[in-house]
């Protein structure tokens, strides 16, 4: 099976894992990437990404000259893509762009044209209810209409994709796996006495963007209502919340047992997350329907939940979109915005040690058997098979 992907996503070689774990799964599996040749990240400005070439066997990235270098909906690519389509004559295209993504529009017309016979495949992330204003609504039409399946990462998404009226295959996957030779359990002896971490005391662990709609300031409240047991908070993170969860801190006296690490490089996480005696991710939503379009934001996986359960860390996490689903029962949940109930939740495990063993058991199952890279590309090829 000759697989095309088309994504901004995979400048970042880290995220090329899944992909390159596919194009391992049988014999036979060509998998090539399609990148832009330049991306400003962000938007920043005066930061632009210069993409290479790589050929790895059956694996190959391959930069495609591109219009739109900061904005995913409005990405195209040059005329080079025509000669690469040519060349590679691919049975999937895949464009992980969204429903409205100007590049998947461009993939059916190439398809079409060129004669290709591809199934057409999209992902998205887009997890909120909205309605389209002409021409953008047609642009979807047409897309979602040539689609022979899509790829969803959270049950949200998929739901509202029925909604827009889809009838076809939908896979409900995340985008990216963990890579469970980095987030493995791993005691860090060293880490804790560096931090001032005490053998007894109960580590309650976040990792994330320090912003409202993660939930932040309910999480310290928690544990505010069970200051007088043994704990210390492990923020790792930035944002501009951090001044008001100091505040918060020194005005309850718990600011020795908080302690903030600014963000660290990708592969020293998991070494914070085994420092972990929970990990919890407390999201909350945010949006509100308006005429045309959803103004907000809902939690739509929370990748740091599969790390945390590949390293055998209990996992904590509110009802917020699609976290309820990727931690199912192999954690705790609790209402959003509810710190009774995320103190209860604490309380839960800092009481019942084998309980936190088990839940850190079946977390550390879970992920191995279902979100590892190898396990994402494996059902991810399974859903090509069945649209082939």
């Amino acid at each position: 099976m000759k697989i095309l992907v088309a994504s901004h996503t995979y400048i970042v070689d880290l995220n090329c894992e899944k992909l390159r774990a596919l194009a391992k799964l049988e014999p036979g599996i060509e998998v090539t990437v399609v990148v832009p040749k330049k991306w400003q990240p962000g938007g920043v400005q005066n930061k632009i990404i210069e993409t290479e070439y790589r050929d790895e066997g059956n694996f190959k990235i391959v930069p495609i000259s591109n219009f739109s270098q900061n904005h995913q909906g409005l990405l195209t690519f040059g005329a080079d893509l025509i000669g690469l389509l040519n060349k590679f004559l691919p049975d999937i295209l895949h464009v992980e762009q969204g429903s409205r993504g100007l590049a998947y529009t461009q993939m059916i017309l190439l398809n079409q044209l060129l004669g290709l016979k591809a199934k057409n495949v999209f992902f998205t992330w887009w997890n909120l209810p909205y309605e389209l204003k002409l021409p953008v609504a047609l642009l979807e039409k047409y897309n979602l209409n040539h689609s022979h399946g899509i790829i969803s990462g959270n049950q949200d998404g998929a739901d509202i994709l029925r909604q827009r009226g889809y009838t076809g295959k939908i896979k409900v996957l995340p985008q990216l796996g963990v890579d469970e030779t980095l987030f493995t359990p791993q005691p860090q002896p060293e880490l804790a006495a560096k931090f001032g971490i005490q053998e007894n005391e109960f580590v309650v662990g976040f990792v994330g963007r320090f912003v409202p709609e993660k939930g932040l300031l309910t999480l310290l409240k928690a544990l505010v209502n069970i200051k007088d047991k043994p704990w210390k908070l492990l923020l790792l993170g930035r944002g501009d919340l951090k001044a008001e969860l100091i505040k918060i801190a020194t005005e309850n006296n718990i600011t020795e047992k908080v302690i903030f690490v600014e963000s660290v490089p990708h592969d020293e996480v998991a070494n914070y997350i085994n420092l972990m005696n929970t990990l919890v991710l407390p999201s909350e939503t945010t949006y509100k329907f308006k005429t045309l379009t959803a103004v907000g934001w809902k939690e739509q996986f929370g990748h740091v939940l599969i790390e945390a359960m590949a390293c055998k860390v209990p996992v904590i996490g509110s009802d917020s979109g699609e976290i309820p689903y990727v931690i199912g029962d192999a954690g705790l949940i609790f209402p959003e915005g509810d710190d009774q109930a995320l103190a209860s939740c604490l309380l839960q495990l800092m009481e019942n040690p084998d309980l936190a063993k088990n839940l850190g058991e079946k977390g550390y199952e879970k992920a191995m058997l279902k979100y590892t890279n190898k396990a994402v590309a494996k059902q991810q090829y399974e859903f090509y098979q069945e649209l082939m």
